[in-house]
């Protein structure tokens, strides 16, 4: 009896416990930044002396308007986009999208915590719509984690995932962004790589035979629809993503960029994917993910000077990079690596990182004053004179922050070094978390008939009225009956309705109808 009161109240209980102590931090570290308290009271100087602190009573320019709407862009991104596209699985949908919810809520408030005392040295600090960003950022990484891992651990399991790659994300950003001064404006080798091997070392230490040999894991026809929705809003809300922190020419280069990115790696996808299948057939597999490759591929060089057509060049080549990647590459991890990936991030997320962060370095290494004019240290911090220097930057109307003094070239090595070390630490970080999960019984990883299965954790609604006499429930049964095995990479055909149009013989158990 003990025992099942302990299963039954460590979850929430464990989520009631972080939550009191995010409360407590809070408090203790957390206050509006200026654009978030009352009118500009501020001291200031007359005749060379200070006066008392004045409320202005005027309203100056405030973050808010120049970030908030792509920040909603990236919101619906995490909700709906991630949320949606994991969706496929015929049995998972409610903890594709719950637990999507839930994850993404931990991360937000963690990563805000996290973020701002790692960047700030452990001392208090103020927050504004750019952490908001910068949130949903951080928690997108371990929502492409809760991807590679989808249906085979506990949601106990993916808080403490969440818990624990927070605190890891927030130190590798620290030293690819604060250390090596690298440049990545979309997040693609600190979101994506990051998120993608991280997760993918957690599976390979979660691997379990069962995994392979469920018959839950795979789509029926309505699942396959609602994860294009999710597909869908992430193709069009992408743009945002890459470019929300970036400012003046650069935004727009970055919008722009991720734009025709997107719709040639959309083209490409289409195009290769008939290209590998036996019957010059399209896999929604493919137009679910990899038609958005393009958008993570072009993600460290999206405010760059790529041109349009570099752009198009990478969202193409994505597209193609991600397609062999889930026909040959995924079944090639599963059968001989054990590294089981449910959603293939390694194709959407893993890979186009890597390539996005290679052309980064690219451009970067060909970056000049001809190319940049004035801006070329606002893109390339690391790469102002250091102070001292004598330059009257006033004349070019720049005033830019002491830098490294770095040549293009010196940069260009020090993106190499951030991608390196990124995914170094991402592997080794996720492989150890991945031992304390599989080792650790009371986390409740599930195993057998719970693999790819909602029922244990879930509500399921109970099945109404007579089954066999609705054609439209009769038909996704028999899809049901006739399953793609194999996730997302399984090259199998999608299942057809069968001609004898007959009824489907039933037996019910609990709540769920199972072709029997």
């Amino acid at each position: 009896m003990t025992s099942l009161w302990v299963d039954r109240l460590k979850l929430p209980l464990t989520l009631i416990v972080v939550q009191v102590i995010f409360i407590i931090l809070f408090a203790s570290f957390i206050d509006y930044s200026d654009d978030a308290s009352p009118a500009a009271i501020t001291a200031t100087t007359q005749n060379g002396n200070t006066t008392e602190p004045v409320d202005s009573g005027e309203e100056g320019p405030n973050s808010l308007h120049a970030y908030y709407g792509m920040f909603q862009d990236v919101h619906v991104m995490i909700f709906i986009g991630f949320g949606f596209l994991m969706m496929f699985l015929k049995r998972y949908g409610f903890s594709s999208v719950g637990l999507n919810m839930l994850i993404a809520a931990l991360a937000i408030q963690w990563s805000t915590i996290v973020g701002g005392l790692v960047h700030n040295h452990g001392k208090s600090f103020t927050v504004s719509v750019t952490n908001m960003l910068t949130a949903d950022f951080a928690s997108a990484a371990v929502l492409i984690t809760f991807g590679a891992l989808l249906g085979k651990t506990s949601p106990l399991q993916m808080v403490i995932v969440t818990l624990v790659e927070i605190v890891i994300f927030a130190v590798n950003e620290y030293l690819g962004l604060e250390v090596f001064k690298a440049v990545d404006v979309g997040g693609s080798m600190f979101v994506h790589a990051f998120g993608a091997y991280f997760g993918l070392a957690v599976s390979r230490v979660l691997h379990r035979e069962d995994v392979e040999k469920s018959n839950k894991e795979g789509s029926v026809y309505h699942s396959d629809m609602f994860a294009v929705i999710g597909s869908v809003f992430l193709w069009m809300f992408w743009p945002s993503f890459n470019s929300a922190l970036a400012v003046e020419d650069a935004q727009h280069r970055a919008v722009l960029n991720t734009y025709f990115a997107l719709a040639a790696c959309c083209v490409a996808t289409f195009a290769i994917s008939s290209l590998v299948d036996k019957n010059s057939k399209f896999d929604m597999v493919h137009v679910q993910n990899a038609t958005l490759a393009g958008g993570v591929a072009v993600g460290t060089s999206a405010d760059m000077m790529i041109e349009p057509y570099g752009a198009v060049i990478i969202g193409a080549l994505a597209g193609v990079l991600s397609v062999v990647g889930y026909k040959y590459i995924t079944p090639f991890l599963s059968s001989k690596l054990k590294i089981h990936d449910t959603c293939g991030v390694n194709n959407l997320h893993g890979m186009p990182a890597i390539m996005a962060g290679i052309t980064g370095a690219i451009v970067v290494a060909m970056a000049d004053t001809d190319t940049y004019g004035v801006t070329l240290y606002r893109q390339f911090p690391a790469m102002a004179p250091p102070s001292g220097n004598d330059t009257d930057w006033s004349i070019m109307g720049l005033e830019p922050e002491p830098g490294k003094g770095r040549s293009a070239g010196q940069q260009a090595g020090y993106q190499i070094i951030a991608l390196v070390v990124t995914i170094a630490i991402a592997i080794v970080s996720g492989l150890l978390l991945g031992v304390v999960l599989k080792f650790c019984p009371c986390l409740s990883q599930p195993a057998g008939e719970s693999l790819f299965e909602d029922e244990p954790n879930w509500e399921l609604p109970e099945v109404e009225g007579s089954i066999t006499s609705d054609l439209v429930t009769k038909v996704i049964l028999e899809l049901e009956s006739r399953q793609r095995k194999g996730g997302r990479g399984d090259e199998s055909s999608l299942p057809l309705l069968g001609d004898d149009g007959g009824d489907i013989p039933l037996e019910e158990k609990g709540n769920n109808a199972e072709i029997a």
